[in-house]
């Protein structure tokens, strides 16, 4: 990396931590720590909202899963909208005239202690993996970039967090954010126009998204009812509505953003902000990915994204075979450039699109050869390079200075996400664990000192699963698998609070136990795509709540 992109991204960097640091040090009481004194304007809370969800995760994976796939991830984020407005006219109203601290305050008063707690670890276990993965995602990057130790990037990106997430608390998280959405936003549009200027001279932006489309990049709704299919019309507007419901319903990270709002009104207007502005800006960071896809139709690409693997392979035994697949790989690539030259220049396309289709084919059999040789190599080499590819394109085609930038996008989106995980965290172990259940006779400034520290301890632990991470099948699937695990179960927890009065405490801890002992099962044998683990998770609690409520009430009625 060059000198000036280093300096880029350093400054960037230690302007936001300092910024953070300095804005917002020495908080008074618990809640100028834990709710930023309820000073947040509607668009801070939409902006945090969106920093919190939109990690380095969303930046890392979501090109590179639009260059293999298409657009079709976008399906995921429809039911966003209408999770917002539901959560505006039902959660935020109860929330705010009981001034909670926390989403699970509210269910100690609707059924008990023991249902808050439970709700509250499964929330902390859920987020606290979440929280090391998205430092884990861009210390992949750095790593690639820099050829520095993963646990080392791992300390040190926590480390940045924690530094002014600790001082500041909730409004530190809120001031950095707005800083780290608009170093997003520039970096995002600088990387989309260079990605377009770059494309051959007499490629216009219809002529690529004609090529993306006869590359079936461009297919964003599926109105398919097949059930393997895991990114649907139906599988993105229902369950994708039960796990936004989830996420910003009852997910403290999200809940603590607009908690922070300075009225009711506020909270609201941020949140409606953050719903129709999401959908738009996940369908333009994978529109990137889909230009990134035409950039390299035109463009020579590796045969493996994953610089460590290629690495590998090329000083192994098998560096001829791999040479060999690379130099097919071009003929491939050379042979599409004429054929899509030919689709932007004639009206029967079909022919064009099938004889594309079968060198896109081709390209997928290579590739899959390519990761066979990797994996002789080198087993604890990574193979799945979907999130390599934006960072790829970064690093050999941006020039210098912006590239700093694009690298500064990504780490602040990571910091940004990061910093409301461990505040939300801090807030959790403190109001509903330690507070309620261990001591509840201490001073304003001892709990204030106590989510200082589990803030500290929260940093930790997300470093040492970071380090003991890896990829999965891409990283932003791997986020959302884990919440969907959980975040079922807890929504029909609320859902039944709020409008399953006859349910009482037992019934529903009993059901919980239950239902996630039922949903990891499913989860492991593969039952079903994931996202609709939201909504069987959320209608499996409910049920059986209601049905152990009723034979309970059944019994007692026969005995009388």
């Amino acid at each position: 990396m060059h000198i000036l992109d280093t300096i880029v991204l350093v400054a960037t960097l230690a302007f936001i931590v300092i910024f953070g640091y300095y804005q917002t040090r020495g908080s008074k009481n618990v809640s100028d720590f834990l709710k930023g004194g309820n000073e947040a304007r509607w668009w801070t809370v939409g902006l945090s909202v969106m920093a919190t969800q939109a990690s380095a995760i969303t930046f890392l994976s979501a090109p590179g899963q639009a260059f293999h796939s298409g657009m079709g991830f976008v399906q995921f984020y429809l039911g966003v909208p209408i999770a917002m407005i539901v959560i505006c006219m039902v959660f935020i109203p109860i929330y705010h005239r009981l001034k909670v601290y926390t989403a699970y305050e509210y269910l100690e008063s609707r059924f008990d202690l023991k249902t808050r707690t439970l709700t509250a670890l499964l929330f902390l276990i859920q987020r606290g993996l979440a929280a090391g993965i998205t430092i884990f995602a861009p210390s992949i990057i750095l790593s690639a970039v820099l050829g520095w130790n993963l646990i080392t990037l791992n300390i040190i990106i926590g480390s940045l967090v924690v530094i002014y997430t600790v001082s500041g608390g909730t409004k530190a998280v809120s001031v950095t954010q707005k800083q780290q959405m608009g170093v997003i936003f520039l970096g995002l549009i600088i990387a989309f126009v260079l990605i377009v200027n770059d494309l051959p001279q007499d490629i216009t932006f219809s002529n690529a998204l004609e090529i993306a489309a006869a590359n079936e990049k461009l297919n964003v709704l599926d109105f398919s009812f097949e059930w393997d299919n895991r990114y649907t019309f139906w599988s993105g507007l229902i369950g994708g509505t039960f796990l936004a419901l989830s996420y910003f319903g009852t997910d403290q990270s999200q809940v603590q953003r607009y908690l922070s709002a300075s009225s009711l009104k506020e909270s609201q207007m941020g949140l409606i902000f953050n719903g129709f502005l999401k959908v738009p800006m996940q369908f333009f960071i994978l529109l990137i990915g889909v230009m990134m896809f035409v950039f390299y139709q035109f463009n020579a690409s590796p045969l493996n994204f994953n610089p460590a693997g290629e690495k590998e392979v090329l000083n192994s035994e098998y560096a001829d075979e791999y040479r060999q697949l690379q130099q097919e790989l071009e003929k491939n690539r050379q042979e599409k450039v004429q054929l899509n030259y030919a689709l932007i220049n004639t009206k029967d396309k079909a022919p064009i699109q099938q004889e594309i289709q079968h060198l896109n084919k081709k390209e997928e059999n290579l590739r899959a050869e390519g990761v066979k040789l990797i994996d002789k190599t080198e087993k604890n080499v990574e193979t799945n390079d979907k999130d390599y590819v934006f960072i790829h394109f970064i690093l050999n085609n941006l020039p210098k200075g912006l590239i700093g930038l694009l690298l500064a996008v990504i780490l602040s989106a990571a910091m940004s996400s990061t910093a409301s995980e461990l505040n939300s965290l801090a807030s959790t172990t403190t109001i509903d664990l330690y507070k309620r259940n261990v001591s509840s006779e201490k001073s304003d400034q001892h709990f204030l000192n106590a989510s200082r520290l589990f803030t500290l301890i929260w940093g930790i632990l997300a470093v040492i699963i970071a380090c003991t991470a890896d990829l999965f099948d891409n990283l932003i699937q791997l986020v959302n698998i884990i919440g969907s695990i959980f975040y079922g179960n807890v929504l029909g927890i609320f859902l039944l609070a709020f409008f399953v009065k006859f349910v009482r405490s037992n019934s529903t801890f009993m059901a919980a136990i239950i239902t996630q002992i039922i949903v990891v099962i499913g989860w492991w044998n593969d039952w079903m795509p994931y996202l609709w683990l939201n909504m069987f998770g959320c209608a499996l609690v409910m049920s059986i709540a209601i049905l152990i409520e009723v034979l309970s009430s059944s019994k007692k009625y026969a005995k009388s």
